[in-house]
C-alpha cells in the first residue's frame, strides 16, 4: 500500500511540475509576440515621425528616464539626485517634471 500512494505522489508531483512548465511557457510566448508586435510599431513610429520631421529630444538624464520608462520613479528620483546633488523635495519635483515632459509630449502642430 505504501509503494502505490509514494507513486500517486510521484504522479501528481511530475503532472504539476508539467503544468507549471506549461502556463510558463504560454506567458513566454505571449511575451515574445508582444515583443515583436512592439518593435512593429515602434518601426511604424518611428517612419511616421521622420515624415513629420519630429525629431526626438535627448533625455536630459538617460538613466532617469530609463528608470522612468521601467515605472521605477523612487530609483529615477535617487539616480537624480546623485546625479546632481539636489534635496530630496526637489529631486522628487524635478523627476516628477521629467516624468511629465517625457510621457506627455505631444508633437507641435505647424
Amino acid at each position: 500500500m505504501g509503494a502505490v500512494s509514494w507513486v500517486t505522489a510521484v504522479a501528481q508531483l511530475f503532472l504539476a511540475v508539467g503544468l507549471v512548465m506549461l502556463a510558463v511557457s504560454g506567458r513566454q510566448r505571449a511575451r515574445q509576440r508582444l515583443d515583436r508586435r512592439l518593435m512593429v510599431v515602434d518601426r511604424k513610429l518611428d517612419t511616421i515621425m521622420r515624415h513629420l520631421g519630429i525629431v526626438e529630444p535627448e533625455a536630459e538624464y538617460p538613466e532617469v528616464v530609463g528608470l522612468l520608462v521601467t515605472g521605477d520613479r523612487i530609483q529615477a528620483i535617487k539616480v537624480y539626485r546623485e546625479r546632481t546633488g539636489v534635496s530630496l523635495a526637489d529631486a522628487k519635483r524635478d523627476v516628477e517634471r521629467l516624468e511629465r515632459e517625457y510621457f506627455t509630449r505631444t508633437p507641435e502642430r505647424p
